[in-house]
């Protein structure tokens, strides 16, 4: 089935609303939309965020209907979730504004859409990606849409100007008029979606200069897929929300709008699903995973660090020297290890790639491959190498985190799509890329350079919207160095929340560590109660506090080449046993593994620091606890 979008014509300005605008506003009164003739205009605490245009005609529902939600997660930023709206009925549209953000979603008839886009203007603060289908790329600051394509993966995505001209979601804007707040903080939008099923696409942004449309990728049913089976029918197609988070920088980074918006959980019995901190060969060991005993080595690791789990990357399926996959998970079980496997997905890169390929294309191939995963002991599949957002691949994931559910496998989706809520409603995934991660040390001298300021903008951008497998905390280097600081590394463990949390660097790296260090990857939860964003800028500093029971860790990072004090303000954390990581200020440059120690100042102050030096590239950690 395919759909022709009919978008509406854009001006070259933003909106200018009528004298007839009618105003929505949210539960709590700090958020309204002002809708009128095809616009509308975000506004909150009466401050300006953002101008729209789309099907923002007719408002039906003059009273708005209340909505409320309270669900658990398994693994995330927050285990207990709550939040309420108001929705209103706008033409074709269902418009939630709830207290931290919009959720708007088309009720499409007829196959036909009016679309939406979002204004952002010239000179406007923005944080974005140029779109590629693995998500794996920066966030720069800018303040204009005229930016040259990335060569790489994006350079077909250009305007007549030669500008590059789709994004991919999320993405950052500070509102325009904040130099002229009076005091005020500073206001934010993120801009995303959530909630895909079965017979949607993706979408992401194509902008004509200021304005940014939502285009839907295309809608290909997969071959497995009936017309019946779709849902919804495509008869009365109703699209995934488009959601904008809105607030100060606290209010996104502790948003859990994404999935509040999103299918409730889908799996009955939930018991089987635990997140925890995986040893993982590939970083360190490119095609390690074909050799029996550098999978000893991981196992063995994950067994002195006290690591529930150990990942079998890629090429498992051509193991050396007689040995099998088999006896890899039989070792792993003997030690108490659970075994996670890579597979490929078989849908995007395939010639050339690693395998095992083809084994999860079809449903009765998919049922028989985990079937088998389950009765020998694996305990998750990482599945790589999608080909972007059209419906045919997210057909596919919902099918595969449907037959992983049933054989109790938890999922982590690598070189795929961003999230966008499937962790709530299947949360045996609990992780998933989309991300320029730590593994692009093993590819490219890029990330040398930019990894601190691309650390210190992913808690305000990618991770907002769900588990990040970033494969945090590499002490060594890998082909190219990284100048990131020990501090900064560990610091990167709690700010980058993901379900499975991939150590991945030298097994030596870490058991080379002081005690307090080893002890620190043993007690490192990858759920979390509560999320607090302490302080922080998009690209030049970061410092959040998460709790997991009745223990809070505070974590920090410089994204910058110069020193910084940061002050903290941590009021809200009780006394307790405290341990304190920092960096020791000897050296900013990688120490030598033949001294390791000499990057610590390992500490178990009395009361909470109000400020913390942070080294250039630098960091910190604080764990405070019983």
């Amino acid at each position: 089935m395919r759909i022709r979008l009919l978008f509406i014509t854009l001006l070259s300005g933003c909106a200018v609303l009528s004298a007839t605008a009618q105003s929505l506003t949210s539960p709590n009164g700090k958020l309204t939309m002002n809708v009128s003739d095809g616009s509308a205009t975000l506004l909150y605490a009466q401050q300006k965020v953002l101008d729209m245009k789309g099907d923002f005609v007719s408002l039906s529902t003059l009273h708005p209907s209340p909505s409320t939600i309270d669900y658990t997660m398994l693994s995330g930023k927050r285990s207990h979730c709550t939040n309420e709206a108001n929705e209103y009925r706008v033409g074709n549209l269902t418009v939630r504004l709830y207290n931290d953000g919009v959720a708007i979603r088309e009720n499409v008839s007829g196959g036909s859409s009016a679309g939406l886009a979002y204004c952002i203007p010239e000179g406007t603060r923005r944080w974005m990606q140029q779109w590629c289908d693995s998500y794996e790329g920066f966030f720069p600051m800018d303040t204009t849409y005229k930016v040259k394509p990335v060569p790489s993966y994006s350079g077909v995505f250009k305007s007549a100007e030669g500008w590059n001209n789709r994004w991919g979601y999320p993405a950052l804007v500070e509102a325009p008029s904040n130099s002229s707040t009076g005091g005020r903080l500073p206001v934010f939008a993120l801009i995303t979606e959530a909630n895909i099923t079965k017979g949607h696409s993706a979408s992401c942004l194509y902008n004509d200069g200021e304005w940014y449309r939502v285009v839907p990728d295309a809608l290909e049913p997969s071959p497995e897929l009936q017309p019946s089976t779709f849902n919804p029918p495509p008869s009365t197609l109703t699209s995934p929300w488009r959601v904008i988070i809105v607030g100060t920088l606290k209010d996104i980074v502790e948003s859990t709008l994404v999935t509040d918006v999103s299918e409730p959980c889908q799996i009955a019995d939930t018991s089987w699903i635990q997140p925890g901190v995986v040893s993982w060969v590939y970083w360190a060991y490119n095609h390690g995973s074909n050799d029996y005993q550098i999978i000893r080595k991981y196992v063995d690791m994950a067994v002195s660090l006290h690591l529930p789990y150990v990942l079998i990357d890629a090429e498992w399926d051509g193991m050396k020297d007689g040995k099998t996959i088999e006896d890899a998970v039989g070792y792993a079980r003997s030690q108490g290890i659970k075994p996670l496997i890579w597979y490929n997905s078989s849908v995007g890169w395939v010639d050339g790639a690693p395998t095992p390929k083809f084994r999860l294309n079809k449903p009765e191939d998919r049922e028989k491959e985990f079937a088998w995963c389950e009765r020998i002991g694996v305990a998750g599949v990482k599945i790589d190498f999608f080909s972007g957002d059209n419906q045919k691949n997210m057909d596919y994931c919902i099918d595969l985190l449907e037959c992983a559910a049933r054989h109790h496998l938890l999922v982590n989706f690598h070189g795929a799509t961003i999230p966008r809520g499937w962790q709530r409603t299947w949360p045996n995934l609990l992780s998933t890329e989309g991300v320029y991660g730590a593994e692009w040390y093993n590819n490219v001298p890029t990330f040398t350079a930019k990894a601190a300021r691309h650390n210190a903008t992913l808690p305000f951008t990618r991770n907002v919207i769900g588990p990040m497998d970033y494969t945090p905390c590499t002490f060594s280097d890998s082909q190219h160095p990284h100048i990131t600081t020990h501090a900064h590394e560990l610091a990167l463990t709690v700010l980058f929340e993901s379900g499975l949390q991939h150590l991945a660097d030298r097994p030596e790296s870490y058991l080379t560590q002081p005690a307090d260090v080893q002890h620190f990857f043993a007690e490192l939860p990858t759920a979390w109660d509560e999320t607090r964003f302490v302080c922080g800028y998009p690209g030049e500093y970061v410092v959040l506090a998460r709790r997991s029971g009745s223990r809070w860790y505070v974590a920090g990072i410089n994204g910058s080449d110069e020193a910084r004090d940061i002050p903290l303000q941590l009021g809200f954390i009780s006394r307790g046993n405290t341990v304190m990581f920092e960096d020791s200020g000897l050296t900013v440059d990688w120490p030598s593994m033949l001294n390791p120690h000499r990057a610590w100042r390992i500490t178990q102050p009395e009361l909470l620091p109000q400020t913390v030096t942070c080294l250039p590239r630098g960091g910190f950690v604080i764990v405070v606890g019983e």
